[in-house]
């Protein structure tokens, strides 16, 4: 009875080890993903800012044309419009899905192709190419433009990070269990969700 006791004693406190151990292993694992999550949102709250001050700029840029020309208001219009569609586009950082992402993706893309428009059109009077006020804004604009890049790509690393860390058998089954969804990324295979190059535009028109 004695050596079945120990026997039966000693399953059970190893089987008590490997369930804590197990049990570790899973809040581990659950706390990197957090932190891989928070990393993602973190990134994502600098792509917002960026793609915010692109929107910012651009009723200043529609207001001084305006004010430059009669010409090109239909180009104006459509900036607007696109601005306050992209800008309606709201998505909680949390719930960075791909589904999500693409519908924010397109809408910024609706943007760019809107402003790069406008920006050619510039480049065709040259009223507007002497304006300093334009020249500036257009100066800023690029530099909006070269940091949503940059934002975008960091964004899309730290993603991809975090998607590699969830798919990972066996910690799956962790993610599975506690929600951790796939994170959306940021295409540019077509090249039309790439944010505009605006020294290309300017170039291309001269």
């Amino acid at each position: 009875m004695k050596k079945g006791c120990l026997i039966g004693s000693g399953i059970f406190a190893a089987v008590a080890i490997l369930f804590l151990g197990l049990v570790f292993w899973g809040v581990s694992v659950n706390n990197k993903m957090i932190d891989l999550s928070k990393d993602v949102e973190l990134k994502w709250s600098s792509v917002e800012s960026s793609y915010q001050r692109r929107a910012n700029l651009i009723p200043m840029l529609a207001a001084t044309v305006n004010k430059a020309t009669n010409y090109e208001k239909e180009t104006l219009t459509a900036v607007i419009e696109a601005r306050a569609k992209a800008t309606s586009v709201q998505i909680d950082p949390s719930n960075l899905t791909p589904e999500k992402l693409e519908e924010f993706q397109q809408a910024q893309t609706g943007v760019g192709s809107a402003l790069g428009r406008l920006l050619v059109s510039i480049e065709r009077y040259p009223e507007l190419k002497a304006n300093q006020n334009i020249l500036a804004l257009q100066n800023q604009l690029e530099g909006t433009e070269n940091r949503i890049k940059i934002d975008r790509d960091n964004f899309n690393q730290s993603a991809t990070t975090y998607n590699s860390y969830i798919r990972k058998i066996p910690k799956n089954i962790v993610a599975d269990f506690r929600g951790f969804k796939e994170k959306g990324l940021f295409k540019s295979d077509a090249g039309a969700e790439n944010a505009p190059d605006v020294d290309k535009l300017l170039n291309d028109t001269k």
